[in-house]
C-alpha cells in the first residue's frame, strides 16, 4: 500500500538522474522520500550524504529493499530490460528512462508484462512537458488540415563515451534523439505514423549513427521529414506543420512559437521551456495515488520504439518499412 509520501529509490543519479534527486528532495519532498540511490561512480557516496539517503552499490538491492516503494531509473540502456524485470518480479511501480529500450521486440515483452502484472510502468518522454510542444498541441487543431510537416532536433556531438558503444548504448541519434521527435510528433499531432523510409551516417561516431534523415508518412496522409543529428557545435528543436490555415513553426530549445499566414510571421504567446521533470514527477505522483492517469503509459514508450525499429530497419534495407508490418 503506497503511502501519502512515497519512498522512492533512484537507479542512476549522474547528470541526468540527479535532476530527479534534486527535485525530489528539494521540491518534492511533501509527496516523495529519497529513500535510496544506487550509483557505480564513487560519486555516490557523496551524492548519499548530500540527499541524507542510502547508497546501494547493487541496484537489485535498492528494488528489494522494503522503504524503496516505487523505482526510477535513469540509467544507460543496455540495463533497462534487467531492472524492468526485476522491478516487476518486486512488484515495484517504474519510472523508466526513454529510450524503453533499443530493442522493440524486448520492449513489447516488458508493456506486456507490467500490463499483465497490473503493475504501473511509466516512460520519462519528458519532452511532452516542454512548454512549446504542448503549446504546438494546443494550437494544432485550429491550424486546419495538415499537409506536411518537418521536425529537427539537432544538438552538439555528445561528450558521453558509452554513446559510442553500442553493446551500452544500443543505438545512436535514431534511439537517443529520434524517439523524441517521433514521441512528440505522435503527441502533438494525434496521428501515427504509418512507414518510414531512412538514411543515415557516422560522422564523429564511429560505431553508431550520429545523423539520420527520414521520410515518413502519417495515418491521415501528412507527409514528413524528420532530421536529427549530433553533429554541429550548436542545438536548435524545431518543428514545422504546414496546413490548410497557415504554418504553425515552433523550437522546443529557444523558445519560439510562430504562426506564418502569407508573408506575415506572427509570434505567439507562450511560456519560456522550464525543467520537465518536475511536472512529470507531480503527474506521476497522482497517479501512484490514483488521483490521475499515468501521465505517459509504457504503451507511449513502446509506439516510439516502434517507430526507432523501423527507422533502423530501413537505414539497413535502403527501402521503406511499414510500421504495421513489425
Amino acid at each position: 500500500m503506497i503511502k501519502d509520501k512515497i519512498g522512492i529509490g533512484i537507479i542512476g543519479t549522474g547528470n541526468h538522474g540527479s535532476r530527479y534527486a534534486n527535485h525530489i528532495v528539494h521540491d518534492l519532498g511533501h509527496c516523495f522520500h529519497l529513500a535510496a540511490i544506487s550509483r557505480r561512480s564513487p560519486a555516490g557516496e557523496e551524492q548519499a550524504k548530500t540527499w541524507n539517503t542510502r547508497l546501494y552499490h547493487d541496484w537489485r538491492q535498492l528494488v528489494e529493499a522494503d522503504q524503496v516503494e516505487a523505482v526510477i531509473s535513469a540509467t544507460t540502456p543496455n540495463l533497462n530490460p534487467e531492472i524492468a524485470r526485476y522491478c516487476a518480479k518486486m512488484k515495484k511501480p517504474l519510472l523508466l528512462e526513454k529510450p524503453l529500450t533499443t530493442d522493440f521486440h524486448v520492449a513489447r515483452e516488458l508493456v506486456e508484462l507490467f500490463d499483465h502484472l497490473s503493475l504501473p510502468l511509466t516512460v520519462s518522454q519528458t519532452l511532452r512537458y516542454n512548454s512549446i510542444i504542448l503549446a504546438l498541441r494546443e494550437y494544432f487543431p485550429s491550424m486546419g488540415r495538415l499537409f506536411s510537416l518537418c521536425a529537427t532536433h539537432r544538438l552538439e556531438p555528445s561528450a558521453h563515451s558509452w554513446l559510442e558503444q553500442p553493446e551500452i548504448a544500443g543505438g545512436g541519434v535514431i534511439f537517443h534523439t529520434a524517439v523524441h521527435l517521433f514521441d512528440a510528433l505522435r503527441f502533438i499531432t494525434g496521428s501515427e505514423i504509418v512507414k518510414i523510409r531512412a538514411v543515415a551516417k557516422n560522422i564523429f561516431n564511429p560505431r553508431l549513427e550520429d545523423l539520420l534523415i527520414a521520410e515518413a508518412e502519417l495515418a491521415n496522409g501528412a507527409l514528413a521529414i524528420v532530421d536529427t543529428s549530433k553533429v554541429s557545435p550548436s542545438r536548435a528543436c524545431r518543428y514545422e506543420f504546414v496546413c490548410a490555415n497557415g504554418q504553425l513553426h515552433g523550437d522546443q530549445v529557444h523558445g519560439i512559437l510562430q504562426k506564418i499566414e502569407g508573408m506575415q510571421i506572427n509570434n505567439l504567446p507562450v511560456e519560456p521551456p522550464g525543467p520537465a521533470i518536475l511536472p512529470l514527477l507531480v503527474d506521476w505522483y497522482a497517479f501512484l495515488q490514483k488521483e490521475g492517469g499515468n501521465p505517459i503509459p509504457g504503451s507511449e514508450g513502446l509506439a516510439a520504439v516502434k517507430i526507432c525499429h523501423a527507422c533502423r530497419q530501413s537505414v539497413a534495407t535502403k527501402g521503406w518499412v511499414n510500421i504495421a508490418d513489425l
